[in-house]
């Protein structure tokens, strides 16, 4: 299966870091670390609150996702409780997630959606089940078209 996906990742679109406390990690993160918020949103379809944050001018670069969960039945509640806080997901942006997707399954990997789903400020995402993917969640990112 070498470069599997060598023609659809362009980059390290981000690294999911599940939190408690949104508000209180954004400080935490900013304060400490100098990240500035790019963007925060709700995502009830993941059951999240979310913010993008990246190093002070970079608008493009990897990211840090800081997810809470919203509701003690969401995904990151129940990763929370089984792990406590800390890195939850690595994420790699593609220039066409469908295809992707059907490369991984022809491979005979498996990815947790059907379909891809709607995540961060409307990309559309899918992620490789961590068994295998060497015990990490890998999520797919296929960016919004900007217009």
């Amino acid at each position: 299966m070498p470069d599997l996906l060598k023609p659809f990742v362009t980059a390290v679109d981000h690294v999911g870091v599940a939190v408690p406390d949104l508000d209180a990690a954004i400080a935490f993160y900013c304060d400490t670390f100098g990240l500035e918020v790019a963007h925060t949103e709700t995502n009830e379809e993941q059951g999240v609150r979310e913010a993008m944050l990246r190093a002070p001018g970079d608008r493009t670069g990897a990211a840090v996702q800081l997810l809470a969960p919203l509701s003690a039945e969401s995904t990151i509640a129940k990763f929370l409780d089984r792990s406590g806080p800390g890195l939850q997901q690595l994420a790699y942006r593609v220039t066409d997630i469908d295809a992707a997707c059907a490369a991984l399954r022809e491979k005979g990997l498996r990815v947790l959606y059907d379909e891809p789903r709607r995540g961060t400020a409307n990309s559309r995402v899918n992620f490789v089940h961590p068994k295998d993917a060497g015990g990490v969640l890998v999520e797919l990112v296929e960016p919004a078209a900007t217009h």
